[in-house]
């Protein structure tokens, strides 16, 4: 089960780091192609939610391989359960199920990691 932590923290580290990354370094308008809920708020909160998603990704991974507090790890994939539960709240007012769809994938996958890491394979 240890292992398979590992495998989920490295994929949403992966996932959230390129999505924040993305979102902090273009301009609203041209991530609207890609992300058309972007024009429902401003650039500062855009980027603001892409800064919590590569802290998110950062915490996800950094303190459980370094061993320098790592329970920040589950409390990060805390964090990023609740940035998936507000984006999948967003898709759900656009009426985009596409997006409920992966927003729920994703929360699935950072409520296991909070929870094996604060619960039974935790440090």
């Amino acid at each position: 089960m240890n292992v398979l932590l590992w495998i989920v923290q490295a994929a949403l580290a992966g996932l959230f780091g390129m999505s924040g990354q993305v979102k902090l370094l273009q301009p609203k308008e041209r991530l609207a192609g890609r992300y058309p809920w972007v024009d429902d708020f401003s650039q500062g909160a855009v980027r603001f939610i892409g800064v919590m998603e590569v802290l998110g990704a950062i915490g996800v991974v950094v303190p459980a391989v370094t061993g320098i507090v790592p329970v920040l790890t589950p409390i990060a994939a805390t964090g990023l359960a609740v940035i998936a539960v507000l984006g999948a709240g967003t898709h759900v007012r656009r009426k985009e199920p596409q997006g409920v769809a992966i927003t729920a994938v994703l929360l699935v996958l950072t409520a296991f990691v909070a929870w094996g890491r604060f619960g039974p394979y935790g440090w």
